[in-house]
């Protein structure tokens, strides 16, 4: 639930795994992105924040997909970063498998605050660790959540969810990782498959 740091933050990603690219460590990107203030924070806290979240996201991509951001187009990045958005939160994954995947299915495209709200629900009654989120903290998650969806093309600003723009490249190497990838995005299973083809 600690995804409050930023939204997709595609620039920042960009620049550290830049540094990734020269070092190939990624505590030494760390030392450097701070110490260089890469990211260009007012704070240092803000910027060791801003860091460690970039690089817990990225170290949930595979060698492959890293060496594949370099040259794909702003579009497949954006849907890398979100992948690894995916992967680093469980909470992303479930809300995009269970309730965007499955609204835009059914062909019931808006998603609402609503939707956010029961799904955070559900998931208290299941976590119950989660029962003591006050209601500030819950808006806090959606307006984030809400905000990276937008960033990643996947929701428009009248919060119609959008179906993904993958290149044939990324969709093969997606699948070619995770068979169920298509569970992070607004498409069906045989269309993502068919964007590899």
């Amino acid at each position: 639930m600690a995804f409050t740091t930023g939204g997709l933050l595609l620039r920042e990603t960009g620049l550290v795994l830049a540094r990734f690219q020269q070092l190939g460590d990624w505590d030494g990107v760390r030392a450097q992105v701070l110490r260089d203030n890469l990211l260009q924070a007012r704070k240092a806290s803000t910027g060791k924040r801003l860091a460690g979240e970039v690089i817990c996201r990225l170290q949930h991509l595979t060698s492959e997909e890293i060496a594949f951001f370099d040259s794909a187009g702003d579009q497949d990045q954006a849907m890398l970063v979100w992948v690894a958005i995916c992967r680093r939160f469980s909470f992303i994954a479930d809300f995009m498998a269970d309730v965007v995947r499955e609204r835009y299915l059914a062909l019931r495209n808006d998603l609402s605050r609503t939707d956010f709200d029961a799904f955070l629900d559900f998931k208290q009654a299941q976590h119950p660790e989660l029962v003591g989120i006050t209601s500030s903290t819950c808006a806090k998650l959606r307006q984030v959540l809400f905000k990276m969806l937008r960033e990643a093309r996947l929701l428009s600003k009248d919060n119609v969810i959008l179906a993904p723009t993958l290149s044939c490249e990324l969709a093969t190497l997606l699948l070619t990782h995770q068979a169920a990838a298509a569970r992070f995005f607004p498409i069906a299973e045989q269309d993502l498959r068919g964007l590899a083809a």
